[in-house]
């Protein structure tokens, strides 16, 4: 091994541990849960700021509660599948929370509490339904369906 293969494999090594430094470093929670299969349920939520919340279900018949309350907290949810439904709620400011399902009959229903928020929704396939609701000042909305 050289010294510039070692100087390498040593800035290699420090990037890539910075990069994870900021997530741990802002004091926040994380969950992530996976699920595949026929209805399966899950119910989270998370208090405290900068927190992370990560959820995917595949399949069919499945349904995801999640809630949210602080700042800057992040909700994400994916579903893919048959007549499947997400609920999540945030409370606070500067929250992002987002949703994205793909197939038909499925249904989402997201609200968002407080300031400068942010929430997206995504549909793909027939007979969806996304109703959401927002309370509070500076807030953004986008709902897609196709």
């Amino acid at each position: 091994m050289t010294i510039r293969t070692l100087l390498a494999t040593a800035v290699l090594g420090l990037s890539l541990g910075l990069s994870a430094v900021p997530a741990q470093a802002d004091g926040g929670n994380v969950v992530r849960l996976d699920q595949w299969g026929m209805r399966n349920e899950a119910g989270l939520g998370q208090g405290g700021a900068r927190n992370r919340l990560s959820v995917t279900q595949e399949g069919y018949g499945n349904s995801t509660i999640a809630t949210q309350d602080g700042a800057r907290n992040r909700t994400v949810v994916g579903q893919t599948g048959a007549y499947n439904r997400s609920t999540t709620s945030q409370a606070g400011r500067c929250n992002v929370l987002g949703v994205a399902q793909f197939g038909s009959g499925n249904d989402v229903d997201v609200d968002q509490a407080g300031r400068c928020n942010a929430l997206g929704v995504i549909q793909t396939g027939r007979n969806g339904h996304a109703e959401a609701r927002q309370y509070g000042r500076g807030n953004v909305a986008v709902i897609v369906q196709d």
